[in-house]
């Protein structure tokens, strides 16, 4: 992704296009190249977070009342805060591509408690189930996060994320196919066919198989040459302690309201199609939020490499496109909780409703939202890495402080008397109070000396140019 940081920092500058072209003629074995593994990555998202958004994404896990699976999705969320900012301890022992097999062994029991609690109203499975999947996918989540940033060349990172997270959406697609075609006549309020399940719990148990065919960082081939080296070499007692440490850096604690408003609303827009749509009219959701997300999510990605813009221009204007495309949403949300709370028999609305599409293209909208934030956060969040060794901290701390604010939004989509207006109230409340902190940290991206690349007789060199920087 344009703007991410990846381990070796000399290859981060604004490149001239010329350059650009030049630096991308380097041998690489399509095994081993970049594309070869964020294509890995992304099979890996898909058969672990990508199945459980799906499911996630009909509605409550697919059952008639969100109270117990957002419950369930609370303590996953609180578990994967602490196993997230141990990871980068596991990454010493393990390496990153160990921490990636293991975060995704805790998913398919978490798909197996959806099955039972659906099937035979089993409910101590759903919440080991989703502990299992809390101790992993902390781990999971951390290592995703430092090798998209690190593995893909500069200038193609932004469309690399993209591709990346595009999986990830297809398992909300996929999830809301099967769900359509098995309750397409199903118009009516409801859990879904626990038929559909089967199938999430095969895809899940297949990650750790999948992860296995991922290169280690030191067999990365990447088309400017450069080596990838993703690897944790202090003690462990100094990673708890540098972790800690950069939590408590001003730059991160400004960021920590942007990442909550980013993902609090996962649970929030989940619970509102539970709770005001039909059972087909949900697989539908999943369905087509899911296509509209991957959609404007690439070109994101697309726009963030566009190294013909400065840095500056990038950043900012991406940010200021997503603070007024959520306020809106959150308008929009408002007025329609509000508004389905006040009446005497609760909406449930269906394709064939009048009203729905206003009900309806407020729920794909935010999913959208959810993805150019989730997006955006990695470009984020590795304008402040210096690194390889902060990459993978950063990645943990950004994960966990993720987990943290999606284990109190679920949490509280669990309580029946917030799950209906109450979450909606919060999350719009929430993106108010953080666009001025994240603003004083996206305000100086870009802003420091700018760096650029010329190639002299002996080779490639930094040469100082003027008073901006556009480092990446």
């Amino acid at each position: 992704m344009a703007g991410l940081e990846a381990s070796n920092r000399s290859s981060n500058s604004d490149f001239p296009s010329s350059e650009v072209a030049e630096r991308r003629d380097h041998p690489t074995k399509w095994y081993r190249s970049t594309f070869y593994n964020m294509t890995i990555l992304g099979l890996c998202n898909l058969s672990a977070p990508g199945i459980w958004t799906a499911m996630n994404s009909l509605g409550a896990g697919g059952q008639a009342s969100p109270v117990l699976v957002n419950a369930a999705n609370a303590l996953t969320f609180c578990l994967m805060v602490l196993s997230c900012y141990f990871s980068s301890v596991l990454v010493k022992y393990v390496g990153i591509k160990g921490a990636l097999i293991f975060g995704t062994i805790g998913y398919a029991p978490y798909a197996a408690g959806l099955y039972t609690n659906n099937r035979f109203g089993t409910t101590w499975l759903t919440i080991f189930g989703a502990a299992l999947c809390g101790i992993s996918a902390g781990v999971f989540w951390m290592a995703e996060a430092a090798i998209a940033i690190a593995y893909p060349e500069p200038w193609n990172r932004g469309k690399a994320l993209g591709y990346w997270l595009t999986y990830r959406l297809s398992g909300q697609i996929i999830g809301g196919a099967i769900n359509l075609g098995i309750n397409s006549d199903r118009n009516e309020a409801g859990k879904v066919s626990y038929t559909v399940f089967i199938v999430f719990i095969a895809l899940q148990a297949a990650g750790p198989f999948v992860a296995l065919l991922l290169n280690r960082p030191e067999r990365v081939q990447r088309k400017d040459g450069k080596k990838v080296e993703l690897k944790i070499l202090s003690n462990p007692l100094f990673e708890i302690k540098e972790t800690g440490r950069i939590f408590l850096t001003k730059k991160f604690l400004l960021s920590v309201l942007w990442i909550g408003q980013a993902v609090f609303s996962e649970a929030v827009f989940f619970t509102y199609l539970s709770l005001w749509f039909s059972v087909r009219a949900r697989a539908l959701g999943s369905f087509v939020a899911g296509i509209v997300a991957i959609t404007i999510g690439n070109l994101l990605g697309h726009y963030l490499d566009r190294t013909s813009i400065p840095l500056r221009t990038r950043a900012r204007s991406a940010f200021f496109v997503i603070v007024v495309f959520q306020g809106a949403l959150w308008i929009w949300a408002t007025v329609n909780v509000t508004r389905f709370s006040s009446r005497a028999t609760t909406p449930t609305y269906d394709w064939s409703s009048h009203g729905f599409g206003n009900a309806f293209a407020v729920f794909v909208l935010l999913t959208v939202a959810f993805q150019i934030n989730y997006l955006f956060l990695y470009f984020y969040i590795s304008q402040l890495a210096k690194g390889e060794d902060q990459v993978i901290r950063y990645a943990a701390l950004l994960r966990g402080a993720e987990s943290a604010w999606q284990a109190v939004s679920y949490g509280i989509t669990s309580v029946p008397v917030f799950a209906q207006v109450g979450a909606v109230y919060w999350n719009f409340a929430l993106w108010a109070v953080a666009i001025f902190p994240a603003w004083l940290v996206v305000r100086h991206f870009g802003e420091k000396r700018r760096v650029e690349e010329r190639r002299s007789d002996a080779g490639v060199e930094n040469v100082v140019a003027d008073g901006k920087d556009t480092r990446e």
